[in-house]
């Protein structure tokens, strides 16, 4: 009976004895291997970080800039592989292939369940793989310039339309966020 009574009394304390041992500190002995492989290397996740963050950044600054086939200037008007190039090329100073097809064939294969902000996103658009481009921003949203009468803009991966067109990702951004992870891109 003492130890019913004690229970009634310390049930309502539970939550707070809970939520003080998730505030501890974690021991150095209690990390994974993964977490121990980042405190040894500072900053690695940040410059990543860092150069993605540039290149949604960069691309927000497109957005209503008309679809134009071909373009590949903001003055007169950006397709979508056109529109991938500007941003790579003033984010980060990289210099991509000039279609969509072409990106496809640079950096690394990322499954759709991977993505990460920076990655491009291929679509097939145009009944052949790997005929539209764009970037994926997060959160299953990507910029692009769709077609003919569109302006640069944001969609969402999910929608039916893409969900069903979608190709493939390639990352062009190192693990350090240093720049490309295929030499046939270039600075």
């Amino acid at each position: 009976m003492r130890i019913v009574a004690a229970m009634r009394i310390s049930a309502p304390i539970l939550p707070l004895l809970l939520c003080a041992m998730l505030m501890l500190p974690v021991s150095a002995s209690a990390q994974t291997t993964t977490e121990q492989e980042a405190a040894d290397t500072p900053g690695l996740v940040d410059r990543y970080t860092n150069a993605a963050q540039e290149l949604v950044n960069e691309s927000m600054g497109y957005l209503g800039i008309r679809y134009r086939f071909g373009g590949s200037s903001p003055e007169t008007g950006l397709d979508c592989s056109g529109l991938v190039q500007a941003v790579f090329r003033n984010a980060l100073g990289l210099n991509l292939p000039r279609t969509a097809h072409e990106m496809a064939t640079q950096g690394d294969k990322v499954q759709r369940q991977e993505l990460k902000p920076g990655d491009l996103v291929f679509f097939n658009t145009m009944r052949r793989a790997f005929s539209h481009v764009g970037i994926y921003l997060g959160e299953g949203r990507f910029v692009h310039s769709p077609s003919k009468g569109g302006s640069v803009r944001v969609e969402n991966m999910a929608s039916a339309y893409w969900a069903k067109r979608f190709n493939g990702a390639r990352r062009l951004l190192d693990e350090d966020g240093g720049g490309e992870t295929n030499a046939a891109i270039t600075r």
